[in-house]
């Protein structure tokens, strides 16, 4: 405040008064972009439309605050109603325009009455006042900034810039009055001369070059034209192809769009951004967020937002032969000298950011992904132990299974056996009472045992094979089992009849083969010949035996290994 003058001063109180207020910073801020005017202070306040609504907002930065950069635009300001008349005329017009509409059509058919008749038509105070005027009618779709381009580049006779594969390098940083000779040595060559080069315009909507703005930090450039306006020929053909102006834009990474105001998205564009007058040519970039209601130190924490930073509308050349508003000249001057200087430290800024969030996010994406591998390995392990522990489990359960197993079939044979013992023995003990109340007997058989041993005995022609058998089988009985412990009754009830032989084979009929019972067979010493049990069989019906003989005694299954002999006998032996 100390550095002002009485002027400025004053101006500052007149503005805060407009305001009710506010940040002295900003103020003063906007009244030095617009050369201390109030009125143009205010209107900028209060009437600027902003693309920021357009934008979402983006991680603030504490950065120095600009303001919006809308003079020198090479052109003289012009009054302006106050931002509340012009309010609140345009609110009305649409229902001032209703209401007069059937005056107007009303005037129209006196007048062509009066001038079918010949009748001068009287002039009366007013009476060329029209409160009617149609509402201006909106341009339809044209093919949009693609055609715009094209035919641009068909008048001009020139290519973009980022079609021509012109390498990407450094602007000067400063500019002179004339184009000067071109930077741009690596263009490619269709004939003698250069090819003309024009900025490299982004097809697609005006909205979405804000969002590429936005979001790649970039300063934009918008340019747009009208066709019934003279000057726009010459601002293609001079300004859009100047080199220095189109490698100023390219070196610096500046996005162009550019449209007709006859097409309906170039026509929004213009109303969005208050063009007037054409060619017209406007820079935006992302700014500080101002606000004139909060404090420099909250304007500095607010987002960002995409803002106007200048608008140049008008010829490109003055009638005094000197530069006009969008000269290649002027716009090279403003370019270095005001908008680069200007936003390229923010916008580094903007990129720095960006790339550490960038980093951050691959740093997170990295250690997630290192971490659910860590979290894939861990549980292939867990689940690969969980399934040999099952596999472990598996095994010793089925272990544990086929030993019980084996051992119940241990026992049920054990079982058996005892059981098949006890019939041995108690068929020992008959057998033997029967061989001592025997008759006389016709037939001798030398029976050769397992162990080596030989039993004869002396059998009747009508005794049964059943008979012999049990001979054989009591005269397997271990040494250890004493004669006189036999048992005196059979080991199960039910089969005694008064005849061993019925009763044995009666307990074989019941339950088990004749093989399963005797564990061994009978045969023929020489010539070998298998002499199997059957039931019911007289020992002189069998041809062999008719005479008598010398048998041997075959043990079958486990028996038959465990002695280790063939059951054979030799006539040396004998």
């Amino acid at each position: 405040m100390s550095e002002l003058n009485a002027q400025q001063r004053q101006a500052l109180t007149q503005l805060r008064d407009l305001t009710n207020g506010g940040d002295d910073e900003v103020a003063i801020n906007v009244l030095e972009s617009v050369g201390w005017d109030v009125h143009r202070a205010a209107d900028l306040i209060f009437g600027t439309v902003s693309t920021s609504s357009l934008i979402p907002p983006i991680t603030p930065m504490p950065i120095q605050v600009f303001d919006i950069d809308d003079s020198l635009q090479g052109e003289q300001p012009r009054p302006r109603l106050p931002t509340n008349s012009w309010s609140l005329y345009f609110s009305f017009r649409p229902f001032l325009s209703v209401l007069a509409f059937p005056l107007h059509i009303l005037s129209n058919i006196f007048r062509f009455v009066f001038g079918v008749l010949r009748i001068p038509i009287p002039q009366l105070r007013f009476s060329t006042l029209n409160l009617y005027r149609p509402l201006p009618r909106r341009p339809v779709s044209r093919g949009g900034s693609d055609r715009w381009v094209r035919e641009l580049e068909e008048e001009t006779g020139a290519v973009c810039i980022g079609r021509a594969n012109v390498p990407r390098g450094l602007s000067t940083s400063s500019a002179t009055n004339s184009a000067g000779p071109s930077s741009l040595t690596a263009r490619p060559r269709v004939s003698s001369e250069d090819r003309k080069l024009l900025p490299d315009f982004v097809l697609g909507s005006y909205d979405e070059a804000l969002r590429t703005c936005r979001d790649e930090a970039r300063i934009g450039c918008i340019i747009l034209v009208s066709e019934e306006h003279d000057d726009v020929t010459e601002f293609k053909r001079a300004t859009l192809t100047d080199s220095t102006f189109v490698k100023l834009l390219y070196d610096n990474n500046i996005l162009v769009w550019g449209g007709d105001v006859q097409d309906q998205e170039a026509w929004s564009a213009a109303e969005k951004l208050q063009a007037t007058t054409y060619p017209f040519v406007a820079f935006l970039a992302l700014q500080p967020r101002r606000s004139p209601s909060l404090p420099s130190r909250s304007a500095i924490s607010q987002p960002p937002s995409l803002t106007v930073l200048s608008r140049h509308q008008g010829p490109p050349a003055s009638s005094t032969s000197s530069p006009g508003p969008t000269s290649a000249h002027t716009l090279i001057d403003h370019l270095t000298n005001q908008v680069l200087p200007r936003v390229t430290s923010y916008l580094e800024r903007i990129h720095a950011s960006h790339k550490e969030r960038e980093r951050d996010r691959q740093l997170r994406e990295e250690q997630d992904q290192a971490f659910n591998d860590s979290v894939r390995r861990d549980t292939e392990r867990i689940r690969s132990k969980m399934e040999e522990d099952r596999k472990e489990r598996d095994r010793i359960k089925a272990k544990k299974e086929e030993d019980e197993r084996k051992i119940g079939e241990q026992r049920e044979k054990a079982k058996k056996d005892a059981v098949r013992m006890e019939w041995r023995r108690w068929t020992r003990r008959i057998e033997k009472v029967k061989g001592e109340n025997a008759s006389v007997k016709e037939l001798r058989i030398s029976i050769r045992l397992p162990s080596g041993a030989r039993v004869m005995r002396m059998f009747d022609k009508s005794s049964t094979l059943t008979a012999l058998y049990i001979y054989v089988d009591t005269n397997l009985i271990p040494s250890e089992y004493n004669m006189d412990e036999d048992p005196l009754e059979p080991p199960e009830d039910g089969y005694w009849k008064g005849d061993l032989e019925d009763c044995i084979e009666a307990r074989i009929a019941r339950g088990v083969s004749g093989t399963e019972w005797w564990c061994f067979q009978l045969a023929l010493a020489y010539p070998r010949k298998e002499i199997p049990w059957k039931s019911g069989v007289s020992l002189g019906d069998i041809e062999s035996l008719k005479g008598g003989g010398h048998i041997v005694v075959e043990l079958l299954g486990h028996q038959a290994s465990s002695t280790g002999d063939d059951g054979y006998d030799t006539e040396d032996s004998e």
